[in-house]
C-alpha cells in the first residue's frame, strides 16, 4: 500500500503516529506443514495431529449446507493462503476406497486449490467414534509444542465436532474457563496476525493487545509496527494510548475475567442474543456491573421475545 493511500485511509494523524510501518516480504513465510507426513506415507495412529493430503484425493462432502461460493472472496482468501499459507487445516473423513471427505473447510480447500496447492493440510477423522476423536483432540491440546493458535483451534474444534459448551470443553482439557475463553478470541485477530502469532513474530500477549482495536486494518498495521521496532506488549499499549480518540477500540473487560462458573453461563446464555458483546465486572465482594453492547433495534427485540417466553 503506497504512503498516499494508507494516509487517505487511516487519516493525517494517525499515519503520522504509525508511520511507514510496511515490513519486508522475507519477514513472513507461508505456514505450510512442511514437517507434517503426506497422508499415505505411514499408517494413521495420531488422528488429532495434521497431515498433508494431495488435493486430488479430497471429495467434496455431498451435504456441504453451502451451494454457492463466492468467486471474489475465494480469490482474496487464496492470496491471503499463498502469503501465509493455510492457518486453518480443514477436516476430512477417511473413506473405504482410500479418497478423503471434507467434513469442514470446503471453502479453505476450494482456495487452496485456487492458490495452486498440491497437498492440503488437513484434520483426519478416520471412525464415527466421538469418544475416540475427543481423546485424540485432548491429547493433541495437552502437547507442549502447539503454538498458541493451534491451541485456540484444537478448543475450536473440541467444541464444534464434539458439541461442547465452553464449560464442559474446559472441563475435558482440566483448563481454567477464562482461560479456554481468552484462547478463543484469538481466532478473530485477522489471518496477518494470526500468522505472526503461529510463527513467533507476535506473543499472545501482544495478540491480546491487539484484540482491544475494533479495525482489523489497524490491528495489522500495529502488528507490523510491533515486529518492526521490537515493542513491548507495555510499549504497544502505550501507543495504543496515544491513538484514544482517532481509533475505535473495545472495551478492556473484552478480557475474559477469572469468574465464579455461574457468571459464565450468564454470559454464555446472554451473550448468544448480542453476538457475544456482553461483559461483566465483579469486585472481591461480589457486587460489580454488567454491561451489554447491541448493534440493532433487532437484537435487543430478540433479547425481549426470549425473556417472555423463559427461553434463556
Amino acid at each position: 500500500m503506497s504512503n498516499s493511500k494508507q494516509e487517505s485511509r487511516l487519516g493525517k494523524g494517525l499515519g503520522a503516529l504509525l508511520g511507514d510501518i510496511q515490513i519486508k516480504e522475507p519477514e513472513r513465510k507461508p505456514v505450510g506443514y512442511i514437517n507434517k507426513e503426506i497422508a499415505g506415507a505411514r499408517p494413521v495412529q495420531d488422528y488429532g495431529d495434521v497431515l498433508r493430503i494431495p488435493s486430488g484425493l479430497i471429495d467434496p462432502n455431498p451435504y456441504q449446507p453451502r451451494m454457492a461460493f463466492d468467486n471474489e472472496s475465494l480469490e482474496e482468501l487464496a492470496a491471503s493462503i499463498r502469503t501465509f499459507g493455510l492457518i486453518q487445516p480443514i477436516s476430512v473423513r477417511k473413506q473405504s476406497d482410500g479418497r478423503y471427505q471434507i467434513i469442514s473447510g470446503e471453502r479453505r480447500f476450494r482456495a487452496c486449490k485456487l492458490a495452486g496447492m498440491d497437498t492440503i493440510p488437513a484434520y483426519i477423522r478416520t471412525a464415527d467414534d466421538q469418544g475416540m476423536l475427543e481423546m485424540a483432540i485432548v491429547e493433541n491440546i495437552q502437547r507442549q509444542d502447539l503454538d498458541p493458535i493451534e491451541i485456540a483451534m484444537s478448543y475450536q474444534r473440541l467444541m464444534d465436532e464434539c458439541d461442547l459448551t465452553q464449560e464442559k470443553m474446559a472441563q475435558r482439557v482440566g483448563k481454567k474457563r477464562a482461560s479456554v475463553a481468552n484462547s478463543l478470541r484469538l481466532l478473530k485477530l485477522p489471518t496477518k496476525v494470526q500468522h505472526d502469532l503461529k510463527t513467533g513474530h507476535l506473543s499472545t500477549g501482544h495478540a491480546k493487545v491487539l484484540l482491544s482495536i475494533e479495525d482489523p486494518h489497524i490491528q495489522e498495521l500495529l502488528c507490523d509496527l510491533t515486529i518492526r521496532e521490537g515493542l513491548s506488549v507495555r510499549q504497544l499499549e502505550e501507543r495504543i494510548r496515544s491513538l484514544s480518540g482517532t481509533v475505535k477500540t473495545k472495551h478492556r473487560e473484552a478480557q475474559v475475567q477469572d469468574l465464579p462458573e455461574d457468571y459464565y453461563r450468564v454470559l454464555e446464555h446472554i451473550g448468544k442474543f448480542f453476538d457475544n458483546s456482553i461483559s461483566l465486572k465483579r469486585t472481591s465482594s461480589g457486587k460489580g456491573t454488567m454491561t451489554i453492547r447491541f448493534s440493532s433495534d433487532e437484537e435487543v427485540s430478540r433479547f425481549l421475545k426470549a425473556l417472555e417466553e423463559s427461553n434463556i
